[in-house]
């Protein structure tokens, strides 16, 4: 996915310094473009377009950005001094991510070689400020990364950007696919469908239950048999009796039919619910659980919101190693000194975020009125994360982030037959928990590795979307101010 899209590199300049410093510009343009992309640092290529000189020129390209599908967003300099009224028509034309990247070309300052040609040449440093005053009077919203070029850590900071943007471009063409409505009676999975496809882009509509399970009894036996030969690659069996796996085949069925559909209709994630299952014999749990790890967003209990950002935060994670799942907070260790959240699911956590290699085991669920369904158990791998919650607050939305660093589990467990990771919420468990729940953040998560808090606020930026931050340093009162705040400059906003 991250293959499809590019970034379009422009940089800024005017007819002031004539042609020979235009042609240096360009080409140092050009060769900043192929080393950055040569990096490794990046995950899209970046594609230099022009040096721009007028009014004119900023704004086709800006048109041109628009519609184009594979530019997921503009990253803009100025190497001399650009004159920013030629870019105002183009800002306020610009519906793609833009990032001012105020770098320069020379490292250093030279003793010897520094001169008026130099510094008619190299004027980044009042250039871009004359770029970013433009830009903030006309309030478009902007990443801002300074540092030099050619620095690893400047690089990657572009690359993260990059992500997020991407993330913006998956999301306006994302859309959702529904089996039945959300749980009975549940507020948090409620949302403004209409507003969030203008908004976030997301076409969010539902397919009768009735369709899929036609679509299940179309599945041959001999793509039954391709998908177990996979199940068996990636996963253990618990057991190999008949029982065993029929039950497991009826995942696979299941998993065939769901993807089929979704496929047909373009769509990235989906949503289900244990209380609309009518003519299927199981909740599909193996069968949600290995979409996922293919990339397709979930969420339970028709929870849309959380699958489709379950789907957008993978494809911002491409190509990364820690795993991104679908995440519900289930209960608490309070004891003193050893506080931790245990996050799970009845059956739907994403693989990604394994420890080691998952085991595929039936057993009841304890809630609804259907069969024994196969699962993958395994418990989630150490390190630092962050766990997401889109809500619906009536009239606009709000993205709850949370930092957390998850745990091997305290405790064994034997007898919690789901999969499970374990973590410390940030700044601690009840102080991040007060946070939470005044934020007025969601059971459903989705929890990544993979993807940044800085990265979240990116997107959230870009989509333009409240942003909620809880962190090591948060308390409740320094929150509270916060969202106070927030509630007034929104409403103003709106």
């Amino acid at each position: 996915m991250l293959n499809d899209y590019e970034f379009w590199f422009v940089v800024g300049s005017q007819f002031l310094y004539g042609p020979e410093v235009l042609e240096t510009v360009s080409a140092r343009a050009a060769e900043m473009a192929d080393a950055l992309n040569a990096s490794g640092n990046l995950p899209c290529k970046i594609v230099y377009k022009v040096t721009a000189k007028t009014n004119a020129e900023i704004t086709d390209l800006v048109r041109e950005a628009n519609y184009s599908k594979r530019c997921a967003g503009l990253i803009t300099w100025c190497h001399t001094f650009s004159p920013g009224k030629m870019w105002i028509n183009g800002f306020a034309a610009l519906q793609k991510p833009y990032c001012h990247f105020a770098t320069q070309y020379n490292r250093e300052i030279p003793n010897e070689g520094i001169d008026m040609d130099f510094m008619n040449l190299n004027q980044a440093a009042h250039g871009d400020r004359e770029h970013g005053f433009t830009a903030a009077r006309l309030r478009v919203p902007r990443k801002v990364i300074a540092g030099y070029w050619q620095d690893t850590a400047v690089q990657k900071r572009l690359g993260d950007w990059m992500r997020a943007a991407v993330g913006a471009a998956v999301s306006k063409e994302l859309k959702v696919m529904r089996f039945g409505d959300n749980m009975r009676e549940v507020a948090v999975t409620e949302g403004d469908k209409v507003e969030v496809q203008a908004k976030l882009g997301w076409q969010v509509n539902t397919w009768p239950v009735g369709q899929l399970v036609e679509a299940m009894h179309a599945v041959t036996e001999a793509e039954i048999d391709a998908l177990m030969a996979q199940y068996r690659t990636a996963y253990d069996f618990a057991a190999d009796d008949a029982a065993f796996t029929d039950t497991v085949r009826y995942q696979a069925r299941e998993e065939l039919a769901i993807k089929k559909m979704l496929d047909a209709e373009g769509c990235r994630a989906f949503s289900n619910t244990f209380q609309d299952l009518y003519g299927m014999r199981q909740l599909p749990g193996l069968a949600s659980q290995h979409l996922m790890a293919q990339g397709y967003g979930y969420g339970g209990e028709g929870d849309w919101k959380v699958a489709a950002m379950t789907a957008i935060i993978k494809a911002m994670g491409e190509g990364k190693t820690g795993g991104t799942a679908f995440m519900e907070d289930y209960t608490y260790n309070l004891v003193p000194g050893a506080m931790y959240s245990l996050g799970a699911h009845m059956l739907e956590v994403c693989p990604s975020v394994a420890a080691a290699r998952p085991r595929i085991e039936i057993h009841p669920l304890g809630i609804g009125d259907r069969e024994p369904p196969a699962r993958l158990v395994f418990e989630g791998h150490e390190g630092s994360a962050i766990v997401v919650s889109l809500v619906d607050m009536g009239g606009r939305l709000r993205l709850i982030c949370q930092d957390i660093h998850c745990v091997k589990p305290i405790l064994p467990m034997p007898n919690l037959p789901v999969a499970r990771v374990m973590w410390q919420a940030m700044p601690d468990l009840t102080t991040g928990l007060e946070c939470w729940i005044t934020a007025g953040g969601a059971h459903h998560t989705t929890l990544t590795y993979d993807v940044s808090a800085e990265q979240m606020q990116d997107w959230a930026r870009m989509m333009d979307v409240e942003f909620v931050h809880i962190t090591a340093d948060t308390t409740v009162e320094g929150l509270e101010q916060q969202l106070f705040l927030n509630d007034l400059a929104w409403k103003w906003k709106s």
